[in-house]
C-alpha cells in the first residue's frame, strides 16, 4: 500500500490526542512493538477518543462495531518511550463514521489508521445520535 497523503500525518490536524505507555510484554523478537500490540494500542486510543467526544451517555442503548480497519506501519516503535495517540473525525454517514488515527513516538509519525465503524441498536444499524451529529466538527480533521 502506499503511504497516506502526508497531510494526514499532521497532528495539529488531529483535535485529540492521549498518551499510552508500552509495555515490555508489547515486544517483538526484534524489540519493536508488536503489530498486534498496536493495534490494541489503537483501539484504546479510540476508545478514549469516544469517551472525550461522546461523554458517558451519548450512545446509550447502542454500540459501536468496527466495519473496516486499516493499519499502516511507517516506522518502528520502541519500548519504553511513550507513544502519543491521535484521532479525529474523517467522515459522518448516517450510521457509520470514518475515525482516522496517527501515533507519533518521539514526535515523528510512526503508524496512520483509518476505521469505519457502524453505530448499531437493537435492531441492527442505528442513525449516530444527533448531539453528537452537531458536536462532530469540534471533533473533525482539522484544515
Amino acid at each position: 500500500m502506499a503511504r497516506p497523503d502526508p497531510a494526514l500525518l499532521d497532528p495539529a490536524r488531529y483535535p485529540f490526542s492521549c498518551a499510552i505507555e508500552p509495555r515490555f510484554s508489547d515486544l517483538d523478537l526484534n524489540r519493536h512493538i508488536n503489530n498486534v500490540a498496536m493495534a490494541g494500542m489503537l483501539e484504546d486510543g479510540r476508545v478514549r477518543f469516544y469517551r472525550a467526544a461522546a461523554g458517558e451517555g451519548e450512545f446509550q442503548g447502542l454500540a459501536t462495531m468496527v466495519a473496516s480497519i486499516s493499519i499502516e506501519y511507517l516506522g518502528e516503535t520502541h519500548y519504553p518511550e511513550t507513544l502519543t495517540v491521535h484521532g479525529a473525525i474523517e467522515q459522518l454517514g448516517r450510521t457509520s463514521q470514518q475515525i482516522v488515527q496517527i501515533v507519533t513516538q518521539g514526535g515523528e509519525p510512526v503508524v496512520f489508521c483509518r476505521t469505519v465503524i457502524v453505530m448499531v441498536g437493537p435492531e441492527g444499524p442505528a442513525a449516530l445520535p444527533e448531539d453528537y451529529r452537531a458536536r462532530a466538527a469540534e471533533w473533525s480533521l482539522r484544515a
